[in-house]
């Protein structure tokens, strides 16, 4: 799969908040079909509420970005969960070129690790790695050491 995913920390994260919105870097969909956006939480408060959404623009500079329809990917903290867990949101074959993650966080403190982009379907193997990935590698039925 290594060769055929592009994969991007596209949003460092975010300490403890609440009451705001978080956007990503845009991402150029260029040569992929789709991209899936995986929001890493950190500890968090019960009640807090997260939703992470997805976003396009036929701008580079996202000027104009307008939120996708269709379902959004909302949690609801209770007590002594969703600490150091995940939010997944797939976005297939979006209608305009650039795409950026974008988690609002509401109720109480929500702390967000970071996000991280794959994009998929590539039209072109072997994808080359951005520089954020500073080593990767395919192991094929290796042998134990």
């Amino acid at each position: 799969m290594l060769n055929d995913v592009k994969i991007t920390r596209i949003y460092a994260g975010a300490v403890a908040g609440f009451g705001d919105t978080l956007s990503s870097d845009i991402l150029d969909m260029t040569g992929f079909e789709g991209v899936m956006f995986i929001a890493s939480l950190g500890d968090n408060a019960a009640t807090g509420v997260i939703t992470l959404t997805a976003q396009q623009d036929t701008d580079a500079a996202g000027g104009t970005m307008a939120t996708l329809s269709g379902d959004a990917v909302t949690y609801t903290c209770a007590a002594a969960d969703a600490d150091n867990d995940l939010l997944v949101l797939d976005l297939y074959k979006p209608e305009e070129r650039y795409v950026r993650a974008q988690l609002t966080r509401a109720t109480a403190n929500i702390v967000v690790n970071d996000i991280v982009a794959i994009q998929y379907g590539a039209m072109k193997a072997p994808v080359t790695q951005p520089a954020t990935v500073l080593d990767s590698a395919l192991l094929v039925s290796p042998a134990q050491v």
